[in-house]
């Protein structure tokens, strides 16, 4: 620059007055002089899953990204990076980006500005429109590399932009998912293939041979798929043996503990290490007897993941995931058997028969949810006693487990007998003259919100209000 160059511009800028010479300056701030080396940048990214993904690996590009637009605007100070949550989450329910938005409402927090390593790693539909009034707010601009800058949501431009950043990240989880689904639908209906997951119990896996993806099979993968294993296939096959011959799914469980016989998480610890391993429950027992992939077909779909809102009323806290079974209807069945079977489709079948023919059956019980014990305080059971309703409580206990001579004996009280009582309790709690008959007292019961709790010694009937009316039932 000449001298008289400079000269002109002393000049110009006395002539504008000290304070619009200063305003123009770059970096000049109303809230203090920007730092010496230019911007704080806050640097976040995103990896969703860690065994198919490399988290160092998608670290280091996102990082390297987000320093390429950095570069000669300042530096990274700080860095906040989530490791297996998806992008679906807001930002409030990833524990990093959660540490993000506390350290912004921090006046001392450190950076001047959020720089994204890449956007449809960040945000996903309409979740930068949700946050962009939160930067605001505190006044933290952000940076992309889709932009090579700082996002400015005053222009349209940038606006329509990040809305269609926010689309297409949310187009790729969408295409990944459907092209997922429907290639396991396939390889289940058509090829019987093994897709992954614990094995059933009474299975074990097996080599099938190189995988049919070239590249994969030149690496040594190998394809999977299910065997009989010789400890525990033959128990399930004597589970079913049970079944057919009309035992009871608590009376199998008791029989299985009494043997010995380890369930399902004991007999393989290293694929179950989030479970107890204590006994067979009925829970397990009944897994065992309505699982289809014992008759050698393979059987994809069983349950599904429902996304439902947290919240209706404020849609930006996302969705919760909610584990639903479907119907066997809905099951996709392999059309040809794809590993030894240990019972026939016919025995599996006339299995599932005795359970649902047991349901069938159309009980009423009008004091359910009401009456609890006066032992245990625990919500006494329904269940069919000599062709009536009756309630009945077993401490905790249950019949898949080996009786204790010590224990509590079990809490049985009839319907028909509290029912008969109600008027009078109903008497005795509102000073009434005249009490309704027992369907009218059993409403006001509901309606008031009040329970019942069952006194086996005494064989009384309390209400759970601060007067404790107590009548006494016959014997």
């Amino acid at each position: 620059m000449t001298a008289s160059a400079v000269t002109g511009r002393i000049e110009s800028g006395a002539a504008r007055g000290q304070l619009a010479a200063w305003a123009c300056q770059p970096g000049a701030r109303v809230n203090g002089a920007a730092p010496a080396g230019g911007l704080r940048f806050a640097f976040y990214g995103r990896v969703s899953t860690e065994d198919h993904q490399d988290p160092v690996t998608s670290r280091a590009w996102q990082r390297l990204r987000a320093d390429a637009v950095a570069s000669g605007h300042g530096r990274i100070v700080a860095e906040y990076f989530d490791v297996g949550h998806s992008r679906s989450l807001p930002w409030p329910r990833r524990p990093e980006a959660a540490a993000l938005l506390a350290a912004l409402a921090d006046p001392d927090r450190g950076f001047d500005a959020i720089i994204i390593g890449s956007s449809e790693r960040a945000f996903s539909g309409q979740q930068f429109a949700a946050m962009a009034p939160v930067f605001e707010h505190y006044g933290v601009p952000v940076w992309l590399p889709e932009l090579g800058g700082e996002v400015d949501p005053q222009l349209a431009a940038h606006d329509e932009l990040m809305v269609l950043l926010g689309v297409l990240a949310k187009r790729e989880v969408t295409r990944a998912r459907v092209r997922s689904r429907t290639a396991m639908l396939v390889q289940a209906r058509d090829q019987g293939r093994y897709l992954g997951g614990r094995p059933p119990y009474g299975y074990r896996l097996v080599d099938a041979g190189p995988h049919p993806n070239r590249a994969l099979a030149r690496r040594g993968v190998q394809l999977r798929q299910m065997d009989i294993d010789p400890d525990t296939g033959p128990i399930v096959t004597w589970m079913f043996q049970q079944r057919l011959a009309g035992h009871s799914v608590a009376r199998i469980t008791r029989a299985l503990n009494d043997m010995k016989v380890p369930c399902p998480a004991a007999a393989d610890r290293e694929r179950n290490p989030h479970r107890t391993a204590i006994a067979w429950t009925l829970t397990s027992v009944q897994g065992v007897l309505s699982n289809p992939r014992y008759t050698g077909r393979q059987v994809w779909n069983r349950q599904r993941t429902d996304h439902e809102l947290i919240d209706p009323d404020n849609t930006n806290l996302g969705h919760r995931d909610v584990m639903r079974r479907n119907t066997p209807d809905e099951w996709v069945i392999s059309e040809k058997q794809a590993h030894p079977a240990l019972v026939s489709e016919a025995d599996f079948v006339a299995a599932q028969a005795i359970r649902a023919e047991k349901k069938a059956v159309g009980r009423t019980y009008r004091l359910a949810g009401l009456l609890r014990c006066g032992h245990c305080s625990r919500l006494m059971e329904s269940c069919w006693s000599n062709g009536r309703a009756a309630y009945r409580c077993r401490h905790g206990h249950s019949s898949a487990t080996p009786r204790d001579p010590h224990r509590t004996p079990n809490a049985y009280a009839r319907e028909d007998q509290i029912l008969a009582h109600l008027p009078t309790l109903h008497l005795m709690r509102t000073g009434e003259d005249t009490a309704p008959d027992p369907t009218g007292a059993l409403a006001h019961l509901r309606a008031d919100g009040i329970g019942l709790i069952y006194d086996q010694a005494g064989r009384t009937v309390t209400a759970d209000t601060e007067r404790k009316e107590r009548i006494v039932i016959g014997r």
